[in-house]
C-alpha cells in the first residue's frame, strides 16, 4: 500500500515528524517498508510565466523566452525546450539555485545571448524519469510562488507491507482510523451524501450467485463528459500511490478505490443489454480483458454478466468489450461486495493481479458498499458532469461477524501486563470497537471492515498493539533449575553418537519429508503419511525409515567422488497407528541408522583395499550395543539383499535388521555396487548394562576345540544357544572359531568347530569333570540339533 504522507494528514495529522509516524505505524504492525520524498532537494525554483519567444540568432534549436518570476522585471533565458509557447507557465530556476545532481544555475551567455536562469522540465526537478518538453503548469499558478510548495514536494511517500489479515488498511481512511486510534488524534473523514437523483435511467440487478456476490449497488449517470480533465489534485495522489492517471471516469474509481478501499468498476451503459447479473460463469465461457488478455473462464469464476454476455470478471477486472472511452456519455457505476472465497486464487490462475483482487480476496468492508457509490458519483458529476439516476440494489445474506468474549484476566496472562478493564474499555473505544460489559470480560462484535478479528487472541494482540509493544516489558524468564537424575542404566544420546563417531562414522540430518519413491522401495510403504502442505512437490510424506535419506546422501557424496562412505543419523520416523500416544493415530519412534561403502578401512600401505561387507558392520553394531549380546536371524526385508540381511534382537525383542542393499535399489539408485546398512531403534542404543561383580578365577582355565558336523542350514545363533543351555556351569565361554565345507564333509553339511572354555573359581578342574561337561554337550547337540562329532 502506496500513499503520500500529505493526504492522510488531511485525514489525520498528528503532531509527529514523517520519520516518528512511519515508527509509529510499524510498531504498530503496519510495517512501513519504505519511507522516500517526493522529489529531490533543489530550491530556489518558482513559478514562471513565459511572456515572449522569439528565435536564437544563431542557433536554430534555442529560443529567447522573456519570463515573469514574479519580481516585477521580465528576465531574458534562453531556452531549447520544443514545447515553449508565450502564455505557459512553467517551473524557472533562477541564479543561484542547485538542481538535483549538484546542478548549479547561474547568469551565463549561450550563443552570446545572456541567459538568467532555466526553465525545467519535470526530470530536471527530479520528479520523472523522463520529459519530452517543460513541466506544464496550469493556467491559475501563482507566479513566484515556490514550486516546491506549489506542488508540494516536500511530501514524504510511505509504503506499507501489510500481512494478508489487514485488509482494513488498504485504504487512506483505514490507515488514517489506525494513526488516529494510536495516537489519540481526531480524524476528519470525507463528507457522504446521497447524490440528488436527477434522471431517470436505471438498470435492473439480479444476484444468480448470492453467496458469492451478495451485495451489488449501480447506478446510471447520464450526460457526463468522458474527455473531462482530471483535477490536478486528483492526478497528483493518484500518482503518488503508484497509480497512473488515464481518464476522469477512470481516476475517479482509483481515487475511491485508494481512499474508502472499496473497488468500483464503471461500465460504458450504451453497450450493456438488459439486466446486470452477478452470476458464475459457464462452461468455456470466454472474456476478452481490459489488458487485452482473452481468457477462457473455470465455471468456479464469478462473473459480471448482462442478458447476452459476460462483461467482466468480478471483483478483479473488466472486460474490453463495456469499457469506457473518450466518446463515453452514460455509465453504469458498479460498488458491490464480493466474497473473499470467491475471488482468492482466481487472478492468479490466470497469471496476473490487480488491485481489486488484491482487497476482494483479503476482506473489503461490506458496510460501505453503497457509500463508496455516493462518493464516486459526486465526484463524477464534479468533473465529468452529468445526471444520476437512482440506486439499484441488489441484497442476499451478508457475512456475520460473531461476538468475541476478551477477559481482562487473560489479556494479563497473555501480555504480562496488569490492564484494568477501564483501561481496556479505553483502547477498545478508541479502535472503534463496539463492545459490552460482563463484569471483568468484553464481549465484541467486530465492525463490517474487520475481517481479522474472530477469536481472544486477535484482541489481545488490538490492546497489545495501541499500548505499544515497546512499553511491554520484557523480563528475564525466572525458573528453578534443578539437576535431574540421569540412572546408569542410560546411556545418554550424545555418548551414541561419540560411539559411532569413535569407529569412523559421519552424523548426517535429513528432512523428516522425503520422496515417496522411497517409501515404497525402503520401506514397502504404500499409505505413507502425506503433508497437506509440503515445502516442494517431490518431498510430500513423512519418512517412516531412515534408509532413503543415507542412501541419498551416499549417491551425493559418489558424485562428488567420494570413494569411501561411512554415515550415520539419528531422528524419528513417523508411522500410522490407531493407539499410538501422544498423538492419536500416529507412532513417532527415534530410530537409529548406519551405512557403510567402500574399502574396510582407509586406503593404506598396509591395508589390503577389502571391501566393507556384512561383518563388517555387524561388528560396529555389536560394539555399539555391548556388553549387550545381540542375536541374528534371517529376514526378508524390501530394502535388503535377500540372503544377505538379517533381523537384530536384543533379549528375545526384535530392534531393527541389517544387510546390504536390495540389488534392485542399487541399480535404480546408480550405486556401482551395494552399501551396507543397518536401522534400529535408538531406544535400544540408549540402554546401558549396570556392572556386576564376578568374581575373578585365580585357576588356570581350561580350553577344549569341538568340532562338528551340522545340517548346512542350520543357524549358528540357534547352535550356540542350544550349547550354552545344554553346558554346565563351568563352560564359562563357547566361540565358533572356524567353519568348513569340502573334501571331508559330506553335501549340505559343515564342519563347525567350537573354541571351549572351563573353569571354576574354587578349584583346579579334573578330566573326568573335563571329559564329563564335553560329553553333555556332544550329547545335547546330537540330540536336539542331529550334530555328529567330526572324525
Amino acid at each position: 500500500m502506496k500513499f503520500s504522507e500529505s493526504w492522510l494528514r488531511t485525514f489525520v495529522n498528528p503532531a509527529l515528524s514523517s520519520a516518528e509516524l512511519s515508527h509509529l505505524l510499524t510498531m504498530a504492525g503496519l510495517e512501513v517498508e519504505e519511507l522516500d520524498p517526493v522529489a529531490p532537494a533543489f530550491d530556489q525554483v518558482v513559478v514562471a510565466q513565459v511572456l515572449e519567444v522569439v528565435k536564437h540568432p544563431d542557433a536554430d534549436r534555442l529560443n529567447v523566452c522573456q519570463v515573469d518570476i514574479g519580481s516585477g522585471t521580465p528576465q531574458q533565458i534562453v531556452c531549447g525546450a520544443p514545447n515553449v509557447a508565450p502564455g505557459l507557465k512553467v517551473p524557472c530556476a533562477l541564479p543561484g539555485a542547485k538542481l538535483p545532481g549538484d546542478f548549479k544555475i547561474k547568469v551565463a551567455k549561450v550563443r552570446g545571448i545572456e541567459s538568467s536562469g532555466m526553465l525545467c522540465s519535470a526530470k530536471e526537478l527530479g520528479i520523472a524519469e523522463d520529459a519530452s518538453g517543460l513541466l506544464v503548469l496550469p493556467a491559475d499558478a501563482p507566479v513566484g510562488n515556490s514550486i516546491r510548495s506549489y506542488l508540494d514536494l516536500d511530501d514524504q511517500l510511505y509504503t506499507l507491507k501489510l500481512t494478508p489479515n489487514r485488509a482494513d488498511c488498504l485504504s487512506l481512511t483505514g490507515i488514517a482510523r489506525e494513526v488516529a486510534a494510536l495516537t489519540g488524534t481526531p480524524a476528519t473523514y470525507p463528507a457522504i451524501q446521497s447524490a440528488p437523483v436527477s434522471a431517470g435511467a436505471s438498470r435492473a440487478v439480479l444476484l444468480e450467485a448470492s453467496l458469492a456476490c451478495p451485495r451489488y449497488c449501480g447506478r446510471v449517470i447520464s450526460g457526463v463528459n468522458a474527455k473531462a480533465a482530471t483535477p490536478d489534485w486528483m492526478r497528483r495522489r493518484l500518482e503518488r500511490s503508484g497509480l497512473r492517471s488515464i481518464s476522469a471516469l477512470v481516476d475517479v474509481t482509483n481515487y475511491v478505490l485508494l481512499e474508502l478501499g472499496q473497488p468500483l468498476h464503471a461500465f460504458d451503459n450504451a453497450k450493456l443489454n438488459g439486466t446486470v447479473r452477478a452470476r458464475m460463469a459457464g462452461a468455456g465461457e470466454q472474456l476478452k480483458l481490459l489488458n487485452e488478455q482473452s481468457v477462457i473462464l473455470a465455471e468456479d469464476v464469478l462473473v459480471i454478466a448482462d442478458d447476452s454476455q459476460a462483461l467482466a470478471m468480478a471483483g478483479i477486472m473488466g472486460g474490453e468489450a463495456s469499457s469506457v472511452t473518450l466518446e463515453t456519455t452514460e455509465i453504469f457505476l458498479e460498488s458491490a461486495f464480493f466474497a473473499p472465497k470467491a475471488i482468492a486464487g482466481r487472478a492468479r490462475r490466470y497469471n496476473f493481479s490487480s488491485d481489486s483482487s488484491h482487497r476482494f480476496e483479503r476482506g473489503v468492508d461490506f458496510g460501505n458498499t453503497l457509500n463508496a457509490l455516493e462518493r464516486a458519483t459526486a465526484l463524477v458529476l464534479e468533473i465529468c458532469g452529468g445526471q444520476a439516476g437512482p440506486v439499484t440494489e441488489a441484497l442476499a445474506q451478508l457475512p456475520e461477524h460473531q461476538p468475541v468474549r476478551l477477559r481482562t484476566a487473560r489479556v494479563k496472562k497473555v501480555l504480562g501486563v496488569a490492564f484494568s478493564a477501564d483501561e481496556i474499555a479505553a483502547l477498545l473505544d478508541r479502535l472503534a470497537l463496539p463492545f459490552s460489559r460482563e463484569g471483568e470480560d468484553f464481549i465484541i462484535t467486530p465492525p463490517s471492515y474487520r475481517f481479522d478479528i474472530e477469536i481472544e487472541e486477535d484482541l489481545i494482540e488490538e490492546v497489545a498493539r495501541l499500548h505499544g509493544y515497546d512499553n511491554i516489558p520484557a523480563p528475564a524468564p525466572v525458573g528453578k533449575l534443578a539437576m535431574l537424575p540421569q540412572g546408569e542404566d542410560q546411556r545418554p544420546l550424545f555418548r551414541v553418537r561419540q560411539q559411532m563417531a569413535d569407529r569412523g562414522f559421519q552424523e548426517v540430518v535429513n528432512f523428516a519429508f522425503v520422496q515417496e519413491a522411497w517409501e515404497q522401495d525402503f520401506a514397502a510403504n504404500t499409505n505413507p503419511i502425506r503433508l497437506a502442505n509440503p515445502i516442494a512437490s517431490q518431498l510430500a510424506v513423512m519418512r517412516s525409515s531412515l534408509i532413503g535419506g543415507l542412501v541419498e546422501n551416499l549417491a551425493t557424496n559418489l558424485k562428488r567422488k567420494q570413494s569411501r562412505v561411512r554415515l550415520f543419523e539419528q531422528g524419528r520416523c513417523f508411522l500410522r497407528d490407531a493407539g499410538a500416544a501422544p498423538v492419536p493415530g500416529y507412532y513417532q519412534p527415534w530410530r537409529l541408522a548406519a551405512l557403510a561403502y567402500g574399502t574396510a578401512q582407509p586406503e593404506g600401505w598396509g591395508t589390503d583395499g577389502r571391501k566393507v561387507d556384512y561383518f563388517d558392520l555387524k561388528g560396529d553394531l555389536e560394539a555399539l550395543l555391548a556388553p549387550a549380546q545381540l542375536s541374528f536371524a534371517r529376514l526378508h526385508h524390501p530394502a535388503l539383499h535377500p540372503g544377505r540381511s538379517a533381523s537384530v534382537s536384543l533379549d528375545g525383542q526384535v530392534i531393527g535388521y541389517i544387510g546390504e542393499l536390495h540389488p534392485e535399489w542399487v541399480q535404480k539408485y546408480d550405486l556401482p555396487s551395494a552399501p551396507v546398512l543397518f536401522e534400529i531403534e535408538l531406544e535400544a542404543a540408549s540402554r546401558a548394562r549396570l556392572p556386576a561383580y564376578v568374581e575373578v578365577s585365580k585357576f588356570q582355565p581350561v580350553i577344549r576345540d569341538l568340532a562338528i558336523v551340522v545340517d548346512q542350514q542350520l543357524p549358528l545363533q540357534d547352535l550356540l544357544a542350544g550349547m550354552k543351555k545344554g553346558a554346565q556351569s563351568l563352560v564359562q565361554d563357547i566361540q565358533l572359531f572356524d567353519v568348513y565345507q569340502g573334501k571331508g564333509v559330506p553335501e549340505g553339511k559343515k564342519s563347525l568347530a567350537f573354541r571351549i572354555v572351563m573353569q571354576d573359581t574354587q578349584r583346579t578342574l579334573l578330566d573326568a569333570e573335563i571329559d564329563a561337561a564335553l560329553a553333555q554337550i556332544t550329547a545335547y547337540l546330537e540330540q536336539n540339533f542331529a550334530a555328529q562329532l567330526r572324525a
